[in-house]
């Protein structure tokens, strides 16, 4: 495991596919908008279904405030294609299945590391790490969070 990214931290660059298999390289993002990347650990589990359906009913707000939010899971392209459609979610979904970004990012586990962390990070236009939300049992604190975060990123 990687010493996690903290606020103050660039952004590692990584590449990914999406669920339709393209590969997205977040360096081409990098400087454009403002990103919200927010790993989870499973598609339609029910923790993970309220914060992408929440990030989905926040999306609106977000892209008016110039931002692009991606969620990373290691789960397959396909089962991300399956999430995407049964929840209507409008942002992009990585498929990190060798788990490689989360150990760059030094996403930790929970108890015994068994399930996969819930960790959002808000990336300012300067690429640079403005916010880090790390909670498990939270998964709509997420949303509230990134919002603060972009906010203070756009009075500054």
């Amino acid at each position: 495991m990687s010493t996690p990214i903290q606020i103050g931290d660039s952004c590692p660059d990584f590449t990914l596919p999406d669920s339709n298999g393209q590969a997205l390289q977040i360096s081409s993002l990098l400087g454009k908008k403002i990103l919200i990347l927010f790993f989870y650990p499973k598609d339609d589990t029910p923790g993970c279904t309220k914060e992408a359906c929440a990030f989905r009913d926040a999306h609106t707000d977000f892209v008016e405030m110039g931002c692009e939010v991606l969620g990373i899971s290691s789960d397959s392209e396909s089962s991300h294609q399956e999430f995407q459609q049964k929840h209507n979610l409008p942002y992009t979904l990585l498929s990190d299945q060798q788990k490689k970004v989360r150990q760059l990012f030094g996403v930790p586990g929970n108890l015994f590391g068994l399930i996969p962390g819930r960790v959002t990070y808000v990336i300012g236009l300067d690429g640079k790490v403005a916010g880090v939300f790390n909670s498990q049992t939270n998964p709509l604190g997420h949303i509230e969070e990134a919002k603060k975060v972009v906010q203070r990123l756009l009075t500054v």
